[in-house]
């Protein structure tokens, strides 16, 4: 069983959980009565040919371990904001990466940039819990969605909640699932979820799949800021950066040289 398999099989039995019919109604409610989201995807694609950056909050990961378990995600929100990132990513997966509902909030409250909530979505009410949590986006991992009926249904309530969505590809077969889904945004992942092996290199030949109207985001990986000029190069849009910048004594200076970067258009 890979390290992906493992953690879906958690995943399904906290949806489990959340689709009990009072607690699916009450989220189903609060999300559509919640305030309007941040505009998540004008975050990423800038006019001044710098790359969008979203700065992640993240405590550990089940490859590197403990990262920074005792972070304040409102202190790093802010740092990275003076950092020059343009969105906040957020782990809320407890089990594996050692996140929470409540860190993605005070991120949230601290600063005013759009957040993606990090997780596993599997199911319509995960869409929900996500609207009324606060996030501005989610995250679609394609590898742990083999159906595309079931990527659109899930993409299409997140655009009716008023969520950006970034669906994220690992190699060629599914950036082409993801262009012909017709995503708005694709994340191309330079870790590969089953062995948690990096490959940027990887990232680099992917992004020719990916059309120009397109937002591509850049994601793991991405430790310094040649990691980052390289990435923009290629013509990313955005990078999407977590280890380096919870692990980094400084991660507002290292989020501003990261964003120097130029993006050479696709």
């Amino acid at each position: 069983m890979t390290v992906l398999d493992r953690i879906l099989t958690t995943k399904r039995d906290e949806v489990t959980v959340l689709r009990h019919p009072q607690t699916r109604d009450l989220l189903r409610a609060t999300a559509l009565d919640a305030p309007p989201t941040r505009d998540f995807r004008a975050a990423l694609r800038r006019a001044d040919a710098h790359p969008g950056l979203i700065a992640e909050i993240k405590r550990r990961s089940p490859s590197k371990g403990d990262l920074a378990p005792d972070l304040d995600p409102a202190a790093f929100a802010a740092e990275y904001a003076a950092g020059g990132a343009t969105a906040l990513s957020v782990l809320t997966d407890a089990p594996y990466f050692g996140g929470a509902i409540a860190d993605l909030q005070a991120a949230r409250e601290a600063v005013d940039l759009p957040v993606l909530r990090k997780d596993f979505i599997l199911d319509e009410v995960q869409v929900y819990e996500s609207r009324a949590v606060g996030a501005d986006a989610v995250l679609l991992i394609l590898s742990a969605l083999p159906d595309d009926s079931l990527v659109d249904d899930l993409a299409g309530l997140a655009a009716a909640l008023g969520l950006a969505v970034l669906v994220e590809a690992h190699d060629d077969a599914e950036v082409a699932r993801g262009v012909a889904l017709g995503a708005a945004i694709i994340g191309v992942n330079a870790r590969n979820l089953g062995t948690f092996a990096e490959d940027l290199d990887g990232s680099v030949s992917l992004i020719a799949g990916i059309p120009a109207g397109t937002i591509a985001v850049a994601e793991s990986a991405i430790r310094t800021p040649d990691d980052a000029a390289r990435m923009a190069e290629a013509g990313f849009d955005a990078l999407l950066v977590g280890e380096a910048l919870v692990r980094s004594p400084d991660a507002s200076t290292l989020a501003r040289s990261m964003v120097a970067a130029t993006v050479v258009a696709r």
